[in-house]
């Protein structure tokens, strides 16, 4: 599966964007889907995981309350809708799906967990 992510851009903090994630070439409804996100200096991190049928989701802790998560299986899109944005929001951020046939248990936090990744898209929050 082909994964392009929009919707990035420079953002005043306290202000809002919404991230969408296009799937391609694949079932979507196969896949567990997340958001990580890369800030400078710093390892990859989890942001958010939806499961395939949108029944269950995750947040890291750092964005719980701000963002949501949500899925459009009929659309095969995927958006993260992110509010009250801090400067410490500013980072790449990449889609990621994880084949629900691959594994016998998902940990949505684990990276390693993801099979497929989009290129990313670029968030800043200014102070």
């Amino acid at each position: 599966v082909q994964l392009e992510e929009s919707g990035g851009g420079l953002v005043q903090a306290g202000g809002s964007l919404r991230l969408s994630c296009a799937a391609s070439g694949g079932t979507f409804s196969s896949y567990n889907m997340a958001w990580f996100r890369t800030a400078p200096g710093k390892e990859r991190e989890f942001v958010a995981a939806i499961t395939w049928s949108g029944g269950n989701t995750y947040y890291a802790d750092s964005v719980k309350g701000r963002f949501t998560i949500s899925r459009a299986n009929a659309k095969n899109t995927l958006d993260l809708q992110m509010n009250t944005l801090k400067p410490e929001d500013t980072a790449v951020y990449y889609c990621a799906a994880s084949d629900i046939y691959s594994r016998a248990t998902f940990y949505a936090y684990r990276e390693a967990d993801y099979d497929y990744w989009g290129q990313g898209t670029q968030v800043t929050v200014s102070p």
